[in-house]
C-alpha cells in the first residue's frame, strides 16, 4: 500500500514576512514512550515559541496503551497546538508520519524521534533553513559537527553502508550525507501527490529519491543515546528498508514509474 501527502490550503510564500507567518507541523511518532513525552513536548514547545512561525506537535502514537494518550491529552488540554493522532492496528515509522502530516494543513512538514535521541535545540537551525528558502532541512550525522553517538561498531558499520547504497539513486546536486536520519523538514509543496511506502523507517530517503526537492541543508546532529521506548528497527524494517531501496533503484534506472 502506498500513502499520499495530499494538498493543504496555504498559500504559497511571498517573500520573507510570509515565509515567516507559514505553519509547521512536526510530527513525533510513538511507540511506549510515555515517560519521554512531558519533558520532550515541554523542550520542543520551549525552542519553537520564540521563532515568528506558527506551529504545532503531532504526537502519533501506535496504540501504545502506556499512558501516552493520558499525557498528551492533558498537555493538549492546556496548549491545543499539541495534538493526539492514535493509529490502530498499524505499525511502522513512515506510515505514522505520513499519518499525521496528512492530518494538518501546515505548509512546513517535520518529523523528529520521541526517544529523545533527537536534541529539540536543534529545530530554530533546521526552520531557519526552511524559511532561507531551502526545500528541504536535515539533521545529519554525517558532516562536520555531527556525532552517531554511542553506537558499537557492527551498528556503525551497517549504517554506513546503508548510506553508501543510496549514493547511485541520489540526484547529483541535493545528495544529502545523511538520507537515513530521522529528523528533518520539508516544504509540503515538495511531496503533494507522491505515493510513499508506509512500511518501514526511512522515509527520508523517499523524499530525496521521488521528490520534487530542489535544495537541501544538513545541520550538523549529534545523536544521542535512546531514553525510553521501544526501537522500531527490527529483521522487518530492514527488509522493507531493503524493498524500498530495490524500488528507488529500479525506477531510477528506468525499470519502473514515478507515481
Amino acid at each position: 500500500m502506498s500513502f499520499t501527502v495530499t494538498a493543504s490550503s496555504y498559500t504559497p510564500a511571498l517573500g520573507a514576512a510570509t515565509r515567516a507567518r507559514q505553519k509547521l507541523a512536526l510530527a513525533i511518532p510513538t511507540l511506549r514512550e510515555a515517560a519521554n513525552l512531558p519533558g520532550l513536548l515541554h523542550d520542543v514547545r520551549a525552542v519553537l515559541d520564540p521563532l515568528e512561525i506558527d506551529y504545532e506537535i503531532l504526537v502519533v502514537d501506535d496504540d501504545s496503551r502506556d499512558g501516552t494518550k493520558e499525557i498528551v491529552t492533558a498537555i493538549s488540554q492546556e496548549d491545543p497546538r499539541v495534538r493526539l493522532l492514535v493509529r490502530k492496528g498499524e505499525r511502522g515509522l513512515s506510515g505514522a508520519v505520513l499519518y499525521g502530516w496528512r492530518h494538518t494543513d501546515a505548509a512546513i512538514l517535520g518529523v523528529m524521534d520521541a526517544d529523545l535521541q533527537h536534541p529539540p535545540e536543534l529545530l530554530p537551525a533546521l526552520v531557519a533553513a526552511i524559511l532561507a528558502g531551502n526545500d528541504l532541512a536535515i539533521g545529519s550525522r554525517y558532516i562536520a559537527g555531527g556525532q552517531l553517538g554511542a553506537w558499537n561498531p557492527v551498528r556503525k558499520w551497517l549504517s554506513s553502508v546503508a548510506v553508501w547504497a543510496t549514493l547511485p539513486i541520489q540526484r547529483v546536486g541535493i545528495r544529502a550525507h545523511d538520507p537515513m536520519t530521522g529528523f528533518f523538514l520539508l516544504r509540503r509543496e515538495c511531496i503533494e501527490g507522491i505515493l510513499f511506502q508506509p512500511s518501514g523507517f526511512k522515509l527520508l530517503l523517499e523524499i530525496l529519491v521521488r521528490g520534487h526537492i530542489r535544495s537541501v541543508k544538513e545541520v550538523p546532529l549529534a545523536f544521542g543515546s535512546r531514553a525510553q521506548g521501544a526501537s522500531k528497527a527490527n529483521f522487518k524494517v530492514g527488509w522493507d528498508y531493503a524493498k524500498l531501496l530495490g524500488r528507488l533503484y529500479l525506477e531510477r534506472y528506468g525499470f519502473g514509474h514515478r507515481a
